[in-house]
Parts: structure tokens; C-alpha cells; sequence
């Protein structure tokens, strides 16, 4: 192994056992795992997005399809279908790389792109991560300010505000901190506990809708319910697709991909699309929650009072559960950069830049959900187009050798032209372009931070950019890609150290 290469392996020696032990700090880094840790059902994937979506952030943006996109309740609820099964498929696609490879995305990425090349990929999604937490974590401390209102009387204040974002980060930490086998434990039985408190205060929101006003609603243009599903795939599973491998590396090789999927989908499906459809509900008689400052405040105000401890206990729950798995992949990503710590060091320096996030939106800006909506349309441009990439690849029937991804060096059979797999840059790179011209992103149509030249065309009207970018992303890199090579010996001999099938044998399972 080379020197540039050791930190990636820091404390793996001996470590089998705890990496497989809740409650015990997994030692393992970004390096494959071998066939001997592999452990585990399609149904962890089920538990794993379920709890990455049971928080009170689905509302807002079922009430955008009502307020922004003029649909009425039933083509909401379509387009929540349609937006969060489909997305959560397509992350669970990309999840078999993990499976087949024993790497999280990030790193397996690093054969697609080139070690160097794969450096701009891995820094959006590192980027995007650390955007979801400090969402996360600001509504999360809202959330904890309003049950110390209600418990003690206490009114928001600096201090306080700072001492609630600190309490959050701390969970946060504990559960990423510790690692794979505590986060799959902790979605199982997490979810159920936080799930039914959900489905409590969601039945006494269902009580407030103005059923009158929502039936009479009409319906929206068939432009807007496409509009929608591209805005529900963007901000559900679009923004988890650059992560769906960190949980499914540890999953057999053996099993049946097509079940992976489907428990990725269902997972995150349902619960989406009670949030969404609720969310579409309560807007159709009260459009302020679109455009609420405070998510968690508006919507506590629509329930009875005595109904406040349980809500923002579920709302508190919900979104530790999403953002514990946002800070274990940035974890991840940032060791795939090249961070030379160990992965539970990787997490903190994470976390660090989380609470400063929080900082900022809940004691600076002034506005949640614009910078929110503005954060979503920029950042789903290039992880699109990563992803339009990646599909491709995987679709040609990529192996992945275990020593070629973490050798960092030019003796890497995944250095190609100066660290550059340039069908892979090149396709990317133009895919970026090409989506950015039809995408406009702002905060409000007097604040605009970026408007391409076609943004007002219909795809960009109906913020559409980040699909064209998949799309030229995946046309790009088949017309100039070739299928990856299997070079004899050398997949395996490296898949037989990693206890891994030579890459010819390699996704059988699928």
C-alpha cells in the first residue's frame, strides 16, 4: 500500500467485530468491504429512507405544489407519488454500486472519473451535505426553542439559540459518530417510535384542513404537475442519490438488487407521500405555509395547544433521524477528498461547519425557506449530472478493483490520463453547462442569484435545468465512454485480497 493511501485504511486491522457492534465506534474508513463483514437485508434500505423522511420538511413542499404550482389536492398527490417513488428508485439503482463494490458512492466514483477527476464530483456532494444538515439542524433548533417556550416560558434569545443548535449537533454526533451498525439499529426501531407520533400530530393536522376550499380548488395546468414532480424528485431523493452506496455497502453481494430497490423506494414513498399530500392540504386553505420563515412555528399553530410537546417531539425526532445519515455520508465524503483523520474525526469537523450553518440562518438571514428553495435548484444541477454519469457506467457492467479505488497515486488502475477519465470530466462538465442555462436560481424575483440564458424557456420556468443536465449528463458520457476493461489478473488478485469474485464474476446479484 502506498503512503498516500494509509490514512484511508486507519484502523481496519482486527476491527470486523466492532464495525459489526451497536453502540461500538465503527473503525472502518471508505475502503471496500470484504464479503466476510457483509451482512444484512434489503430491508435495512426500507428502515434507512423511511427514517430519512419522516421529518415535518415534507409539508413545506407539499404546500408549494398548492401555492407556487396552482394544483389542486388530487394532482398533488400524484405528483408526490410519482416524484418520491421514482427518485428513491433511482437512488436505490445506484445503491447496487455499494452493494457490488463495498465502497461508499464517492469512492467508488473514483473508477468512473478518475482519481483526480473524481475530486469535483465528491466536493458538490460534500457541499450538498453539508447544506441538508444545516436545514436539518435549523429546523431541528427551532423546533427545541418552541418546546422550551412551552415547558419553561423561556423566550428565544442568542444564548438559547445557540445552546438548542448545540443539543441537536450532539445527538447528531453521538448516533454518526458511532457509525453504520448504530445508525441501521437506530432506523429501525427510531422510525417506529418517531413514525406514530407523526401519523398523531398528522391526524389532528387533517382536522384543520378546509375541505371546502381544497375540493373546490381547480385543477392546475398538466405543465405544472410535471413542474411538480421534477420539484418533489429534487428535493427528495435527488439530493440522496449521491449517497444511497454508503448504506448498502455492507449488504451481500448475493442480494437481489431489484429488492434493494424496491425497499428504497417504498421506504422513502410512504412516508413522502403522507408528508406531501398533508402538506398540499393544509396549503389549499392557507397558502402562508409555503412561504413560512419558521416551518415548525406555522404549522404548530394550526394544532390544538396541548398538542405542542408531542409535535415538536415528532418534529425534533423526525429530523435527527434525516440528518444523522446526512453527517455519516459527508463523513465519508470528506475522507473520499482526502481528509486524513479517522472517519468518526471526519464527522465532527462536519458537524462543526453544521453549527455554524445554523448559526447563520437562525441568528443572520432572515428568510428560511428562500435560501432553502435556492439551495435545492443549484446544487441539484451537478449531482444530476454525476448521476446521469454513473448510470451509464454501472449499466455497462463496471467492476470495481478494491485496491485500484483507495491507491491515490499514479500506480492506480484508476489514474488514466493524469488522474483524469476524461469521457467521464468531459461529460459531466458540459452536463453542468447545459443544465445551468435553464435554471434560475432566487430567493425572491427582486433577489436573484443566478439566471441562465434560457431560464424562462418551459423547462427552466418549471425548474427542469437539473434533468436536462441528467439527461445530457448520460447521453454525453455513452457516446464517448467505452465499456470498462477487465484487465486479466488484475481484478482478481485485488478482489481476492478484499475477499471479492474477479470483476467478471462481480454483481451477479443483481
Amino acid at each position: 500500500m502506498t503512503a498516500s493511501t494509509t490514512n484511508d485504511h486507519v484502523g481496519t486491522s482486527g476491527t470486523a467485530t466492532a464495525n459489526e457492534q451497536v453502540g461500538t465506534i465503527e473503525t472502518r474508513g471508505i475502503e471496500p468491504v470484504p464479503d466476510a463483514e457483509r451482512h444484512g437485508h434489503a430491508s435495512q434500505m426500507f428502515w434507512t429512507w423511511f427514517a430519512a423522511n419522516i421529518s415535518i420538511l415534507g409539508l413545506p413542499l407539499g404546500a408549494t405544489l398548492v401555492a407556487f404550482r396552482g394544483l389542486n389536492i388530487w394532482q398533488a398527490v400524484l405528483v408526490a407519488a410519482i416524484g418520491s417513488f421514482g427518485s428513491f428508485a433511482l437512488v436505490g439503482v445506484l445503491s447496487l454500486a455499494g452493494k457490488k463494490g463495498g465502497a461508499p458512492a464517492l469512492t467508488l466514483s473514483r473508477a468512473v472519473f478518475g482519481q483526480r477527476g473524481n475530486a469535483g464530483p465528491t466536493l458538490i456532494s460534500w457541499l450538498s451535505r453539508v447544506g441538508w444538515e444545516t436545514i436539518t439542524t435549523t429546523t431541528a433548533a427551532y423546533a427545541l426553542l418552541a418546546l422550551v417556550r412551552w415547558i419553561f416560558g423561556w423566550h428565544q434569545n442568542t444564548v438559547l439559540t445557540l445552546v438548542c443548535l448545540l443539543v441537536f449537533i450532539g445527538c447528531t454526533l453521538l448516533i454518526s459518530g458511532l457509525g453504520h451498525a448504530t445508525i441501521m439499529w437506530i432506523n429501525k426501531w427510531a422510525t417506529v417510535v418517531f413514525g406514530v407520533l407523526n401519523l398523531i400530530v398528522m391526524g389532528f393536522l387533517v382536522a384543520t384542513v378546509d375541505w371546502d376550499k381544497v375540493l373546490h380548488v381547480h385543477a392546475g395546468p398538466v405543465s405544472g404537475v410535471v413542474a411538480g414532480v421534477g420539484f418533489i424528485a429534487a428535493g427528495t431523493g435527488i439530493g440522496w442519490a449521491n449517497a444511497g452506496a454508503d448504506y448498502a455497502r455492507y449488504l451481500p453481494r448475493k442480494l437481489p438488487g431489484g429488492r434493494l430497490v424496491t425497499a428504497s423506494a417504498f421506504g422513502a414513498g410512504i412516508p413522502l407521500v403522507l408528508l406531501i399530500s398533508l402538506g398540499s392540504l393544509l396549503s389549499a386553505g392557507d397558502t402562508t405555509l409555503a412561504s413560512a420563515s419558521d416551518p415548525v412555528a406555522a404549522i404548530n399553530g394550526m394544532l390544538p395547544s396541548w398538542m405542542a410537546v408531542p409535535y415538536l417531539i415528532a418534529a425534533f425526532g423526525g429530523l435527527l433521524m434525516s440528518n444523522h445519515l446526512s453527517t455519516y455520508s459527508a463523513g465519508l465524503t470528506m475522507l473520499t477528498l482526502g481528509l486524513r483523520v479517522r472517519r468518526h474525526l471526519a464527522v465532527t469537523v462536519d458537524v462543526v461547519l453544521m453549527f455554524l450553518g445554523g448559526v447563520y440562518f437562525m441568528l443572520i438571514a432572515k428568510d428560511f425557506y428562500g435560501p432553502f428553495s435556492t439551495f435545492l435548484t443549484l446544487l441539484a444541477v451537478p449531482i444530476s449530472a454525476w448521476v446521469g454519469v454513473i448510470l451509464v457506467d454501472s449499466a455497462r457492467g463496471r467492476g470495481y478493483d478494491p485496491a485500484g479505488l483507495m491507491d491515490t497515486t499514479r500506480t492506480s488502475r484508476y489514474w488514466y490520463t493524469g488522474g483524469l477519465h476524461l469521457p467521464a470530466v468531459l461529460a459531466w462538465a458540459v452536463a453542468i453547462v447545459t443544465g445551468l442555462l435553464f435554471t434560475e436560481a432566487s430567493t425572491s424575483a427582486d433577489d436573484v442569484w443566478f439566471a441562465g440564458p434560457w431560464a424562462h424557456t418551459w423547462l427552466g420556468v418549471n425548474g427542469l435545468g437539473w434533468a436536462v443536465s441528467m439527461a445530457v449528463g448520460a447521453l454525453l458520457y455513452g457516446a464517448l465512454g467505452r465499456r470498462p476493461a477487465v484487465l486479466p489478473g488484475q481484478d482478481a488478485g485485488a478482489g481476492s485480497a478484499a475477499g471479492a469474485p474477479p470483476a467478471g464474476a462481480e454483481g451477479t446479484g443483481r
